[in-house]
């Protein structure tokens, strides 16, 4: 019971002192009292750098059976655009392929699908896992039966 006296006299309080400072403009003071009629201080602006609209990844894929490792080592890059979308480039033997990449459950999830196509006809199909927004892993099969490891980030 007086736990609940002691709340309701804090609550009560607290509203009177608010009650009686609203609208109260601080006025700087000398310490004589009189009101300080000097400069005041200015604060110069600070720029809060706008929050990225994308990230763009190395993607590195290795040679994992003998298709592939006629070819070696694969590199390109995906632009994540931090919705759950991005898109998937790669040069392969001389031919660029490009394509999209896709987190499965949407922006949150971790898991993914990347797709690219070249102008001769080759196509990748890889599915990833992202351990962090910049850096994953996952795995890659092209058309004419290579397949790799991939790596996503720096």
């Amino acid at each position: 019971m007086e736990s609940r006296i002691a709340s309701t006299a804090l609550r009560a309080g607290v509203a009177l002192v608010a009650a009686a400072t609203a609208g109260c403009v601080v006025v700087p003071v000398n310490p004589d009292g009189s009101i300080y009629q000097g400069p005041v201080a200015a604060y110069p602006a600070v720029a809060v750098p706008a929050a990225p609209t994308s990230l763009t990844l190395p993607v590195r894929l290795y040679p994992t059976n003998e298709p592939a490792a006629a070819t070696g080592m694969v590199s390109g890059t995906v632009v994540n655009n931090l919705n759950g979308k991005g898109t998937f480039t790669l040069n392969v033997g001389g031919e660029t392929m490009s394509g999209e990449a896709t987190r499965s459950g949407g922006a949150t999830s971790r898991q993914g699908v990347a797709n690219a196509f070249g102008a001769r006809g080759s196509y990748a199909n890889c599915q990833y896992t992202m351990n962090t927004n910049a850096q994953g892993t996952g795995r890659c099969t092209f058309s004419n039966g290579a397949t790799y490891q991939l790596h996503i980030g720096g």
